[in-house]
């Protein structure tokens, strides 16, 4: 899920060196932090939250698949 979403954020970003992704675990499944550069938040936010709302979709999707739930969080 991870690298998933490492690959994601790395081909949408100006500065793909910048990109981190931290997971941790709760009692409702996995968080997944996006770190990128505080100059690509806008082309990962994308206007009005699409690109976003769409990285979130993927993720959930992949997670369903494989009897999961996960949450992406966008952090500067």
């Amino acid at each position: 899920m991870k690298d998933l979403l490492l690959y994601i954020a790395k081909n949408l970003v100006d500065n793909p060196d910048a990109v981190r992704v931290t997971q941790t675990e709760d009692e409702e499944g996995t968080i997944l932090e996006l770190h990128v550069a505080s100059e690509d938040m806008g082309k990962v936010i994308g206007r009005q939250g699409r690109i976003a709302k769409e990285i979130r979709t993927i993720m959930k999707s992949v997670a369903q698949r494989n009897g999961q739930r996960v949450t992406v969080d966008i952090v500067d």
